[in-house]
């Protein structure tokens, strides 16, 4: 009908038909949970399927997750062995994520294909979670890219993506070196205009060099992790680096990487003024609770005391054991 093509070159979209409006566009969740992205028919056409898919900024495309025709369904891609169709009614295709992991974050489309007709609806899963910055034991500014996102990961974490680092810096995240993100571009948050961090008049923001080139460039990386699969918990001492490890196995556990840390910190309120070891090399210490003795500093966090010589023996070390 031309009134239809008149109405989406306004850009106001076609009316749904079939498809009910979410009441909350966005799913709150963390790692390890299950979480339903809804998604209910008013209606059921005769021929039709849902097709679930999510939207991947990084390629401009979709990947599909499942399509149902009502009585039969088929899972595709990574997802597949953890998604399934809630159907608790028959005008139901809402999708089900178990076990939510860090990469599935992100907007997923619940569309109907109804022969000609096919309409829409889009949904944000997003994950409760700590994002953190990191450097190698080398000093800053060794990571291009693909090193930035292996070391998100070798420390359970994945690099964090704009929205993540954005809500970081609207809760204090304040870093004056230059970190990658998810997207491949470079960005710092700033909280507290100073000299060496952009000068002083510039205002605060999450101030960014916009995209970079992913081999060549180097920066430090901005990681993002959620909820933990387990505990984190201190063993006193004065440890080496060695000694630390091992004192963890004997335990049947491992060192903490640093994401379990800032997790087990943000999660579980994990509060001690001991520095300890970490797989990485690093000694931090996490801080619920300011106090003076502490560290001194008026703010929560996770304190670094960067990555000492492997053979000092003056700190005890965090450990890591799995649920």
């Amino acid at each position: 009908e031309p009134g239809w093509v008149i109405e989406t070159i306004r850009g106001s979209p076609p009316r749904l038909q079939y498809l009910l409006e979410p009441l909350h566009p966005t799913v709150h969740t963390q790692r390890g949970a299950m979480a339903t992205l809804p998604c209910v028919l008013r209606a059921l056409p005769h021929n039709y399927r849902v097709k679930w898919s999510k939207v991947e900024p990084a390629n401009y495309g979709e990947s599909v997750i499942i399509i149902t025709n009502g009585m039969y369904h088929k899972n595709y891609g990574p997802l597949s062995p953890r998604v399934r169709l809630r159907h608790s009614h028959r005008y139901d295709a809402s999708l089900t994520i178990t076990d939510v992991a860090l990469e599935d974050e992100g907007r997923y489309r619940c569309q109907l294909v109804n022969g000609l007709e096919d309409e829409s609806i889009s949904l944000t899963l997003h994950l409760e979670g700590v994002v953190f910055p990191y450097q190698p034991s080398n000093g800053r500014y060794k990571f291009n890219y693909h090193e930035a996102k292996r070391a998100c990961e070798q420390q359970d974490s994945r690099l964090a993506t704009y929205q993540q680092l954005y809500k970081a810096w609207t809760e204090g995240l304040d870093w004056c070196n230059a970190g990658w993100i998810l997207d491949g571009t470079v960005h710092y948050p700033i909280i507290n205009s100073r000299e060496p961090c952009g000068g002083r008049l510039l205002l605060p923001g999450v101030r960014t060099y916009g995209a970079r080139d992913k081999q060549k460039d180097r920066f430090d990386a901005f990681c993002f992790t959620s909820a933990l699969q387990g505990q984190v918990y201190f063993i006193r001492g004065h440890l080496n680096f060695k000694e630390a490890g091992q004192a963890c196995r004997n335990h049947g556990a491992a060192m903490a990487k640093v994401g379990q840390l800032y997790s087990a910190w943000k999660f579980s309120q994990l509060d001690r003024c001991d520095g300890g070891w970490l797989a990485d090399g690093s000694v931090r210490y996490p801080i619920t609770t300011p106090r003076q003795r502490c560290g001194g500093l008026p703010d929560p966090g996770v304190r670094s005391f960067g990555f000492p010589s492997k053979e000092m023996r003056t700190y005890g070390t965090y450990c890591f054991v799995g649920k």
